[in-house]
């Protein structure tokens, strides 16, 4: 499965989860939610993947954490803030360069309406 149509699969659990749910909750109440519709359509999925960082010979072991990691190939950020900013999607940059994975969404559901609280993140085209 490309990861357009993981992303497709993933907009359409998000988007069923804010329509029941909508905005104002914790991030980790959507996390779990995302989670549990992903893993019913037989998607394998991970969450807080720790990520190390190396810097010269000083090794991070728990520098950075996905919040989720959908067939290995697709990282989601989940947010649930009143507005995404530019280190945001800095941040999705990054975990997308560390994994070598090609798109990252990252989904804000504190929004009005779901699809204005989701962002796609291409590794290099930021």
């Amino acid at each position: 499965m490309t990861e357009n149509e993981l992303s497709k699969i993933v907009f359409d659990a998000g988007l069923k989860i804010h329509k029941k749910l909508g905005p104002g909750l914790f991030e980790n109440v959507y996390e779990e939610c995302l989670l549990y519709e992903l893993q019913k359509q037989g998607l394998k999925v991970e969450k807080q993947i720790i990520l190390p960082i190396i810097y010269e010979e000083l090794k991070i072991e728990n520098a950075f954490r996905i919040d989720i990691l959908v067939e290995s190939k697709l990282v989601l950020e989940i947010k649930a803030v009143e507005y995404i900013n530019p280190s945001h999607k800095a941040q999705v940059l990054t975990y997308l360069k560390m994994t070598g994975c090609k798109l990252g969404l990252l989904i804000n559901f504190n929004e009005e309406t779901f699809k204005a609280g989701i962002s796609r993140v291409i590794n290099g085209y930021l």
